[in-house]
């Protein structure tokens, strides 16, 4: 599984419709509303990076109102849930 944080600048009154456009994404788990930096804050969990790539150039691109993204991707996973199981629960082999 390839996880990535997204952090995502977006103009102010495009930031709510924004982030249900790119919560409806297939490969995004989960989007935040932040205070700092950025926006908005999208973590993407997708089996390949193939698909990762795909829903930066191709889906996340077509978001009106974006103004900014950067892709930050997991190496390791530091956590008490086991992500990976839960993500996989289903999945054909």
């Amino acid at each position: 599984m390839v996880t990535a944080i997204i952090l995502i600048n977006a103009e102010r009154d495009r930031i709510a419709p924004a982030a249900q456009e790119i919560l409806q994404m297939k490969g995004i788990s989960e989007v935040y509303s932040v205070a700092g930096e950025c926006d908005l804050v999208a973590i993407a969990r997708v089996r390949e990076n193939e698909e990762l790539a795909k829903l930066m150039t191709e889906d996340l691109i077509k978001v009106k109102g974006i103004t900014k993204t950067e892709t930050l991707i997991a190496f390791r996973q530091y956590s008490n849930y086991d992500l990976d199981r839960i993500f996989n629960l289903g999945a054909e082999s």
